[in-house]
Parts: C-alpha cells; sequence; structure tokens
C-alpha cells in the first residue's frame, strides 16, 4: 500500500536521504576535474565585432567530465576567465554520471572552470543511474547545477522519483557528495512536501517438492 505525507520539509528531507536515496548515486563518487582544459566545437561561428558578440552554431563545451551541447550558443568574447553563455535548442549538459536537458540554458564560467549552469524548459530534467541499477530522474520549471557545492536545486513544479518513490514539491536541493535531498528546506513553499512510497514488489515463493519415497 503506498502512502503519502504532506507539508512534511523537514521530514522529506531526512526520508529521503535514508530512503530515495538508499541506492547510494555513483554521480558522488566521480569528482569534476577543474584544472582540465575547456574545449570548443562548432559547425560554424559568426563574430559580431560592432557588438562584440559570438555566435556558434550546434556547438559542444567540454571540461573533464562536464559538456555542454545546444544547437545554438552565444557568448560576448571567446574567454573563460569570468562570463556568462546562453544555450538554446536541445541542451544536453552531461555531469558526473548524470545529465540534464532543457530548452533553454546559461552557463557561467569563473576562473576558466565551468562553475554554475541553470537550465530552463518545458520542463527541465535530469538524470542519474544509481549504483543498484536504477534511474533517478527529476524535472522542474527549472534546474541550478551548482558544480562548486556540488548541488543540484530543482525549482517550480519539483519532481523526483528514483524509479520506486517519488518526491513532489516547489523546491527540491540534492547535496551531491552528502547524497542527501532537502524538500522545502526553507519551509518557505506554501504547497509543502508530497512524498509516494510504493513497497518493493515481493517475489512469489516456490513451494518445495515433498520428498521422493524410495522405490520397494
Amino acid at each position: 500500500m503506498a502512502f503519502s505525507i504532506l507539508d512534511a520539509g523537514r521530514r522529506a528531507a531526512l526520508f529521503l536521504g535514508c530512503a530515495l536515496l538508499a541506492g547510494a548515486p555513483s554521480w558522488a563518487a566521480t569528482t569534476h576535474n577543474a584544472q582540465a582544459p575547456i574545449n570548443l566545437e562548432a559547425a560554424s561561428t559568426d563574430f559580431d565585432y560592432r557588438n562584440n558578440t559570438l555566435l556558434f552554431r550546434r556547438v559542444k563545451i567540454s571540461q573533464g567530465t562536464l559538456q555542454v551541447e545546444a544547437q545554438e550558443a552565444s557568448a560576448t568574447g571567446l574567454e573563460f576567465e569570468n562570463s556568462q553563455w546562453s544555450f538554446k535548442g536541445q541542451v544536453r549538459i552531461t555531469v558526473p554520471d548524470g545529465k540534464l536537458a532543457s530548452d533553454l540554458a546559461t552557463v557561467t564560467f569563473r576562473n576558466n572552470e565551468i562553475s554554475r549552469a541553470l537550465v530552463q524548459g518545458g520542463p527541465a530534467t535530469f538524470e542519474q543511474r544509481l549504483e543498484d541499477g536504477r534511474l533517478a530522474q527529476g524535472r522542474a520549471k527549472s534546474i541550478e547545477y551548482d558544480v562548486r557545492a556540488a548541488t543540484v536545486r530543482l525549482l517550480g513544479d519539483a519532481w523526483l522519483s528514483d524509479s520506486r518513490n517519488e518526491i513532489r514539491g516547489n523546491t527540491l536541493v540534492y547535496d551531491i557528495a552528502r547524497q542527501r535531498v532537502a524538500a522545502n528546506p526553507d519551509e518557505t513553499d506554501p504547497g509543502g512536501v508530497r512524498i509516494t512510497i510504493n513497497p518493493q514488489e515481493k517475489k512469489p515463493v516456490t513451494p518445495e517438492a515433498p520428498p521422493q519415497e524410495p522405490a520397494p
């Protein structure tokens, strides 16, 4: 029998840390190499000298295990010291052992490394393969991935599932390093939190055959 819990922000965080992510996600075990070089590939590029704007089509930017792909990307100057890039059209962001997808994304670079990605779509999604083989999935109006803090924040009609249990709320925050989810962490969302726990199916027990009596 499934059951739900309403308006349980703090209880949801504790519950999910133990139940929803009990598969011990491998995402937390893979670290991003911020010292790796940044590579950019594109099918074509246009440079607007007057407005100092670069436009790339069918672009891919990668650094170590992080990768951003989109149909189009724009930026003010080809540098990654302190810049913000906009992506649109089939945006795909690959993070350690996980993926994010959306229609639009803004990626911030600081000190020649990817520091933050904000994806927005209808809806924005992410997925991650857990160590036990289950697929963890989430969606929201927007998803913010903070590389340095190692957190994924789902904002607006957020939903998270590990293929068995589900949680819904306006704000869900996943701490990758601590393997913990906080739902409605500030207890400010009026809708609270809803959790659905689906029991694991039990395999039918096959009765043992009675022992055979020896032939006379």
